[in-house]
């Protein structure tokens, strides 16, 4: 007896899959949206920084430097607002009893270091200072400075107070470094309800050879966590209209 030829249908995608898969551009609309960017700050994104042998490869391969500038300039031209969550360190933080790898770096390397928190004496220039081209765009009276994390989460500073001072309910995120605080704000951040786009190419992550390359494990949590993942031509572009 023969039997007949069977023609399985194609496997469809799941719901889930395919949502994940066709991330659309997220709507901007400069009267509720904020350009949030971390740590622009010369340790991690100059040659002469703390950290640039561990992210110095990642930030060149993603021209991470000059697409920060391109998010600063396009929204500064087509008036969405800018806030910056900032990294510190102070003496002070020297006498903290236990650390994870990060911060045990940061800590040992005093990376983003300033002598009080009080005073800036010895802060222009250092490895906590904003690299010198964004200066124009942070210092011009209109973008908002948060108080400083600590670790990596705004769970430690006012940036989120601020941005609902604001009435400010989506964001742009991006800055450094891409698996320690851009992840952990993007996490944070949906969690108190805001909606977020992380630009992938305006940010980098450190290359460790025991703990392994944390741009490419941030890209996989952005592509499952984000509303949607940008380049900076998207991004700009999104922001024109």
């Amino acid at each position: 007896m023969e039997h007949a030829a069977v023609t399985l249908p194609a496997e469809q995608p799941t719901p889930l899959a395919a949502s994940l898969h066709n991330q659309r551009c997220m709507d901007l609309d400069k009267r509720d949206t904020a350009l949030v960017v971390i740590d622009p700050q010369n340790d991690v994104l100059s040659e002469k920084g703390v950290s640039w042998s561990l992210v110095g490869a990642s930030v060149k391969e993603n021209n991470t430097v000059e697409n920060l500038t391109r998010l600063f300039r396009a929204a500064k031209e087509y008036g969405f607002a800018v806030f910056i969550s900032p990294h510190y360190l102070f003496p002070t933080d020297q006498a903290w009893l236990f650390a994870g790898p990060i911060e045990k770096m940061m800590l040992e390397s005093k990376e983003f270091w300033r002598p009080s928190a009080l005073r800036l004496d010895g802060f222009a220039g250092s490895g906590a200072d904003w690299l010198e081209r964004y200066k124009p765009f942070i210092e011009d009276g209109r973008t908002v400075v948060a108080s400083p994390h600590k670790i990596s989460s705004p769970i430690s500073n006012d940036l989120v107070f601020q941005l609902r001072k604001r009435r400010i309910t989506r964001i742009l995120l991006a800055g450094m470094l891409a698996n320690v605080c851009v992840e952990t704000h993007l996490r944070d951040l949906l969690e108190q309800g805001f909606e977020v786009a992380v630009v992938k190419d305006a940010t980098a992550a450190p290359r460790h050879p025991t703990l392994g390359d944390g741009y490419k494990a941030a890209l996989i949590n952005f592509g499952y966590l984000a509303n949607a993942v940008l380049t900076t031509d998207e991004a700009v572009k999104a922001m024109m209209y």
